[in-house]
Parts: C-alpha cells; sequence; structure tokens
C-alpha cells in the first residue's frame, strides 16, 4: 500500500545525527516537497536533504543515510505514537504492516489501560486536523467494545465535541495501531450482524464496507445447543476459548427448571442465525415433494447468492461449510429462508421442516437459516465460485442479477442501439457529488460504451485494495451499463475508500484531475501495465496518460489532434515502442484555465503507424520500403501537413539534392531483421498495414467543470454527451441531477473543412459542440485489435 500526496515524500529519521542542534531526533517524521525532492535526487552526488520536521518550521540538512521513506499512510499511522516508541514499530514493521491492512468492521482487540480489550474497528482517520505547517496529522483507530468489555472505554465516539462514530456511553476508544491488534482467529460473517454505526460526513458507511466483522459468542447471547439430537434454547454464560466449551443457562424445561450445561462450541449457534427445526418427537411425517414457495431470482440478496451457491455460516465454533439447495419462505418465519445441505453432520435436519419436504439430504446435514446469513465460501476465489454457481442448468442469469454477483466480470458496454433506450434523459449516467465531475466524468468516458480497460475491474490485486476494484465494479460499472443510472453515494464511496486508504485526504471534497485519478486507479492501486511505453534515445518510458507538450516555433493554427501528437513527438524525440491498447492524450494547456488553441479538431481515427518506433513504413512521396527518417523535414508542408517524413534510399538522395536541404541530416530506420521487398522505378507502392486507434471518448472542461462526450458508434453523428451536474434539486439538502444527451451536431462540424470550422463563432455553435472542439482537455483512444489482447 504504497501511496504518497501530491505534493510531499515522507521519511522517519533512522539514525539520529550528531551534528544537528536539536536534542534527538531519531524516530522524528520529516518530509520534503516533492518537486523540490524529483530535483534533488537528480544529482548523482546527493548527501543531504532539506527536509522539515513535522512540528517544526525550519528545515534541516539531514544525510539520506539516516532518512528512511515511507508511505504517507504510513507517516500518519506513525504519528499517532509517542515519539520515543516510534522508531521501535516501524523497525520491527509487524504491527505497522498489520494496521496498514486494518479497514472498517475489522474485529479487534484494543489495549485500554494495560489491558486488551475485544472491540470492532468503526473509524479509521485522524481526530485532530494538521497543525500549519505541518501537512499531515496522525491517524488512529476508533473502535467500539464488544461483549464483557463494554462499558470500559472512554467515549461514545467523539473526540473534542466531534462525532466520528456512534455507540453507547464509555463503549468507545481511539487508539494509535500500536494499541489495536486483529483478531486473526476470529471467523467472519455479513456487516449486517454489527450493531447500527453513524458515521460522520466523509467517512464509509459500514454496511457498505467490504470488510466483514467476526462474530464470536459473547455473555449475555441468546444461543440454541444440541443434544442427544435435541434443539435446546439458552443464554451464554462463559466462554471457555481456550477449553472450546461454552457455559449455558437453559430456558425453563417442562417441570419449570433452569439448568447449567457446558458443551462444546461445535454444538453453539446463535440464535439469531439459526431457524430451529420442531424437535424430532413432535415431528409430522415428511410428506414429499409438496409444493414450496420459492422466490425469484431477482429478489437474492445484494450478495448475488442463490440455489447451488456453495456457502459458510458461522456457527458456534467457527464457520460452516455447506450448498444452498434451497431458497423461499417459510410458514411462521418472516424474511427470505435458504436451506442448506453441510459438508459435516453439524445440522439437525434431512431437508424437511414441519413435515414438508424442501429438499433432499443426508440426515444432520440440512439446516434452515435465514439467507443473509449465509456468505460465499470464502475457501475458494470469488469469481470461479460464482461463475460455477451460477452455470448451474437449473439457474440462468439475469442482467440484473449479474450486477451484483461479488466476483463476476463486468456487463457488457452499451451498444448504439441501446444507448437511446437507456442513457439518453435526466436523472441519466452518473450522478455528481460534492466535487466529483472530475471522476464523474472519466469514469463514465471510460466504461459507458468501451470495454478497453475492463480488465481493470476483474484482475487480481493486493487484498487490501480488492474493495476499490469490487466498489468500481459492482456499485458504479455493472450499474451504468446495465441500468444507466449511477447514484452519486457509489462514488463518494469509492473516494471514501480511496480516502481511507491513505492515497489521498481530500478525495471526498475536493476536484481533482482526472489523469490524477486515472493513474492512482490503473497504477497504485489495481496495478495495471502502463498503457504507454515510449522509445527515446534507446531507452523506453512507461506512463498511463500522454501528455501534449509544443515547442515555441509551432505553426499551428487550427490543429487536429493527429498534428498536435506528431509535433509533440517531433519536439520530444519520442517514438511509441509498441502499439497501446488504450492512448489517452491530454490537450496541450497552460494550466486548467488557459488554452493554446481557440480550436482543435478531433481526430475520430488516429493513425500512429509513423510513430512506431520499429516495422516497415512507406516512402512518403513514391510509396516504396522507406529507409530513411528527416527530422528536419517534418515542418516542410510540401511534403504533407501530417506524419513524420519518410523516404526510401532514391526519393532521400532526390530531397536532399535541393540546396536548402542540402544541411539535412537523414537518419536510418529500424527494420525487422530479414525484411525485404521489392523495389525500383517500377515496383508497386507498398502495401503496408496501418495501425489505426478509434476515438471513444473527450472530456472537456469548462469554467473547472468537466464533461464528457462519447463516440458510441461508427458515424460521425453517433456522440453523447453527459455532464453529472447538468441541474438540481433542492438546496444545500438537496441532490444533483445527471444529464445524457444526445449531440448529433458534432458530426455536422467533423464533417466541415478547416477553413470552415476556424470562421465558426464558438458561442453561436449548435448545441454543446463547442464544448467538444473549444474545451477539450484529454482525448481517450481505443485500438481494437490491441485490446482484445490486454
Amino acid at each position: 500500500m504504497d501511496a504518497k500526496d501530491n505534493s510531499h515524500v515522507f521519511f522517519i529519521v533512522v539514525e539520529w545525527p550528531i551534528y544537528t542542534s536539536r536534542h534527538s531526533i531519531a524516530g522524528q517524521i520529516c518530509y520534503i516537497e516533492e518537486s523540490k525532492y524529483i530535483e534533488k535526487i537528480e544529482i548523482e552526488t546527493l548527501k543531504y536533504l532539506p527536509v522539515k520536521l513535522c512540528g517544526h518550521f525550519t528545515e534541516d540538512n539531514l544525510h539520506v543515510s539516516s532518512l528512511e521513506q515511507i508511505s504517507v499512510h504510513e507517516a500518519e499511522l506513525l504519528l499517532a505514537v509517542e515519539d520515543s516508541k516510534r522508531l521501535e514499530y516501524f523497525k520491527e514493521r509487524g504491527a505497522l504492516d498489520k494496521s496498514l491492512s486494518l479497514t472498517i468492521n475489522t474485529a479487534v482487540t484494543v489495549e485500554v489501560d494495560g489491558k486488551w480489550l475485544q472491540g470492532i474497528i468503526r473509524y479509521i482517520g485522524r481526530i485532530t486536523d494538521a497543525k500549519y505547517p505541518n501537512p499531515i496529522t496522525g491517524t488512529f483507530f476508533g473502535i467500539e467494545l464488544q461483549g464483557e468489555d463494554r462499558g470500559k472505554g472512554q467515549t461514545d465516539g467523539s473526540y473534542m465535541n466531534k462525532t466520528y462514530f456512534a455507540c453507547q456511553k464509555h463503549c468507545g476508544v481511539f487508539a494509535p495501531f500500536s494499541r489495536v491488534k486483529p483478531v486473526e482467529s476470529q471467523p467472519k460473517v455479513l456487516n449486517d450482524l454489527a450493531g447500527p454505526v453513524a458515521q460522520p460526513t466523509g467517512m464509509s458507511d459500514p454496511k457498505q464496507s467490504q470488510q466483514q466483522s467476526s462474530n464470536y459468542l459473547t455473555t449475555g447471547d441468546r444461543v440454541i445447543f444440541f443434544m442427544d439430537e435435541i434443539s435446546i434454547r439458552g443464554m451464554v454464560m462463559d466462554v471457555k476459548k481456550d477449553e472450546g466449551r461454552v457455559f449455558i443457562s437453559t430456558d425453563k424445561n417442562e417441570k419449570g427448571v433452569t439448568e447449567g450445561v457446558s458443551v462444546p462450541l461445535e454444538s453453539v449457534i446463535k440464535e439469531e442465525l439459526f431457524l430451529l427445526e420442531p424437535e424430532p418427537e413432535s415431528r409430522p411425517k415428511p410428506v414429499e415433494n409438496e409444493d414450496i414457495n420459492m422466490i425469484p431470482a431477482e429478489e437474492c440478496p445484494p450478495l448475488g447468492l442463490n440455489v447451488n451457491s456453495v456457502v459458510e455460516v458461522i456457527l458456534g465454533k467457527g464457520p460452516a461449510y455447506g450448498t444452498i439447495r434451497w431458497i423461499g419462505s417459510l410458514p411462521g418465519r418472516e424474511g427470505t429462508m435458504a436451506g442448506l445441505e453441510l459438508e459435516e453432520e453439524v445440522g439437525v435436519s434431512d431437508g424437511t421442516f414441519k413435515g414438508k419436504r424442501y429438499f433432499n439430504c443426508p440426515n444432520k446435514r440440512g439446516l434452515f437459516i435465514k439467507l443473509s446469513s449465509c456468505q460465499p465460501d470464502s475457501r475458494f476465489p470469488k469469481a470461479a465460485a460464482n461463475q460455477n454457481n451460477r452455470a448451474s442448468k437449473n439457474n440462468q442469469i439475469t442482467e440484473r442479477e449479474l450486477v451484483q454477483i461479488p466476483g463476476a466480470l463486468p456487463s457488457a458496454p452499451i451498444t448504439t442501439e441501446r444507448v437511446k433506450k437507456m442513457l439518453i434523459g435526466r436523472m441519466k449516467g452518473i450522478q455528481g457529488h460534492i466535487n466529483s465531475c472530475y471522476m464523474d466524468s472519466a469514469l463514465f468516458s471510460l466504461f459507458s460504451c468501451s470495454s478497453v480497460l475492463d480488465s481493470l475491474l476483474f484482475k487480481s490485486t493486493k487484498p487490501g485494495d480488492a474493495p476499490i476494484q469490487s466498489t468500481l465494479l459492482h456499485d458504479i460499472v455493472n450499474p451504468l451499463r446495465s441500468k444507466g443510472f449511477v447514484e452519486g453515494r457509489h462514488v463518494m464511496k469509492l473516494r471514501q475508500q480511496l480516502q481511507e486508504l491513505g492515497y489521498c485526504h481530500s478525495f471526498t471534497t475536493e476536484e481533482k484531475d482526472p489523469e490524477e485519478f486515472l493513474t492512482l486507479i490503473m497504477n497504485h492501486i489495481l496495478c495495471l501495465d502502463p498503457l504507454l511505453k515510449l522509445s527515446t534515445g534507446g531507452k523506453t518510458q512507461e506512463s498511463y496518460c500522454y501528455q501534449i507538450f509544443l515547442d515555441h516555433n509551432h505553426s499551428l493554427v487550427l490543429p487536429t489532434v493527429q498534428q498536435l501528437l506528431e509535433h509533440s513527438f517531433h519536439s520530444a524525440s519520442l517514438k511509441l515502442a509498441e502499439v497501446p491498447s488504450c492512448l489517452i492524450l491530454q490537450m496541450p494547456r497552460f494550466g486548467k484555465k488557459f488554452k493554446m488553441f481557440q480550436k482543435i479538431i478531433p481526430s475520430v481515427e488516429l493513425d500512429i503507424t509513423d510513430l512506431l518506433s520499429e516495422g516497415p513504413q512507406q516512402c512518403v512521396l513514391c510509396g516504396q520500403l522507406a529507409y530513411v527518417e528527416c527530422v528536419e523535414c517534418f515542418r516542410e508542408p510540401v511534403f504533407s501537413r501530417t506524419g513524420f517524413k519518410v523516404f526510401c534510399r532514391t526519393c532521400s538522395a532526390q530531397v536532399h539534392s535541393h540546396p536548402e536541404r542540402l544541411s539535412h541530416t537523414p537518419s536510418y530506420l529500424s527494420l525487422p531483421r530479414g525484411y525485404t521487398t521489392a523495389s525500383g522505378p517500377r515496383a508497386p507502392p507498398l502495401a503496408l498495414p496501418r495501425e489505426r486507434m478509434q476515438l471513444f471518448a473527450v472530456l472537456s472542461i469548462e469554467t473547472s467543470h468537466y464533461v464528457s462526450f462519447v463516440k458510441h458508434g461508427p458515424k460521425n453523428t453517433d456522440w453523447i454527451f453527459f455532464d453529472s451536474m447538468a441541474d438540481r434539486q433542492g438546496e444545500k439538502e438537496g441532490f444533483n441531477i445527471p444529464q445524457v444527451e444526445a449531440c448529433p451536431e458534432v458530426g455536422m462540424y467533423l464533417e466541415m473543412s478547416p477553413a470552415e470550422l476556424a470562421s465558426q463563432i464558438p458561442r453561436d455553435m449548435k448545441g454543446v459542440a463547442k464544448r467538444l472542439f473549444c474545451d477539450a482537455y484529454m482525448y481517450l483512444y481505443e485500438s481494437t485489435s490491441m485490446s482484445l489482447y490486454r
């Protein structure tokens, strides 16, 4: 989870510099501006860094050997620990590494007054604001105490008159990571078994968290246990975890007597999880194959569980595993129930309930339980388990159902035929909320009608980042493609997750740049291979976006994207090392406000053949195999307005015999080894395939607000315009109204000649075309051939 903020690099002082005028500073957190750091590390003889210690205003020049770089997340965790212990925790790493993976609703033990108490994490973050000039402050864990330890805390979830989570008085604790340990041995269950939690603004809802809380037995729990195949109710009086036994006070029997009994943990089930069967002696004879009330598949819970799903449930001792054989309603029971066939004989049924058979299984393998108490079997990869479960011949997946399957593959992008039906109108697209337009427009552009980056949604990733991938797939992309609408709270959930993982403290409140968000998702979180590999000076550079820069002596007035890219590559001496599957281009600007060109003509098709560092190319004059390239000829319009100037040997000799080109120095092209072709005056022009990329989306910005255009079909008129905050209902407590509209007028301007387009007055352009031609910020291209392989 290596992360840093956008402006600083952080270090911990691992040695005490003897030359410093301060007292011991070993263990102190210090920082340097990122731009200054990058400038410094380019100096090969770097020995000292001018850093600021957190809590101080002045800089100290510390020897690089006394510093060790850390992520912003690590720095914040360490800042919450007392100075004298900080370096010790950093060097040992165990507690720090474990704390990096802790999330809301994780079961932990927390040290309070020298004793370790049981609890569940309800909040992770700062509880004090960073004091100037410090860019960060300490990260604390807000923990709600559980079971016998309730009432031993110090807070109700508030600190300094600000509420960070809600719990009963004296049941909450705020603690640094050094006093928190995960309960690794405890089983996990669904979040809805935990109590309700109020969250402050900007924090994630525990019910939406991908992490799951532990469900261990505690004193006072109502339970059911089994003795001689008879089920008995009672209340937990004591739990002997080391001995694997529970002491239970039973309910009064038929003689009115209450007994105390010690039973094995594995024979105990929480009453709230279990649907009790009638006792064996009172059961009527089973009636085979009666009609049952099976619920429709679309009414299944958000986990997407259905008949034949393999699941786990939590019994007294731990998880039990089985297969759902039936889902429906039962007489006298509320809610949706599931009939499980368990792997071991820990059940109480053979698939019958009150004389009616609901499914068949061996005796003591059947268990009726709330469907909400089941979760997917954690022993198997989620994607494979759900795909196999849903492939059952008796169950067909509906598109609505697929949206909710954990680990499922993405829904198909919206086709041209479905755009009008699904996307056009108000409350369509992605709903904006609190400066989210940069993220809304980027996500809509990438995923609504294109699948070029769908690998982001199902590739393997780090466990700590899996919730972000799940939110992106299940809460944003699939609903967008299946329903045409994503609520703003889902994007806010994604922003909260990014913020909580320490990537940036202002993701939930401030506007960012789309490239910042996309690079973070693709690089730091989901670790996608770089989209772009650039060749320069025999070396290869990698990146996810490409910013177009132009030198001052360019002659472009009304450029196409093709010309801008070629001029930028020419001025920087760049070539493409390989064909990218997706090419994200940022238009030349002086910041977000100052445009370099009044209009830019979209290149609906981008020819990158001449931009590749290797491969055969055609002479720009005769069409034969090219052997040389001349960078000095690039700007001469006598050849062509676009493309690098490459020539065969004959044409190069003729071109460079001109007096004005005698000083040119053509360079030889790299050709595949052994590549030959017919040449000579009578040889036909070389027929080489061209590498072309298709434009599928454009992000535009006007007055700090991002919108997007998406090309959904082959025609020039197949464009839609998306604004996540097109309108608003209500004031402070209201909500934004996103809108998607067709904009076929874009095609009219695309078909104009450059002279006609140049004469168009921006404010008079029809519809929203002006925002595409005049305010373009980022162009997104895809290779229809390479996207099949990456």
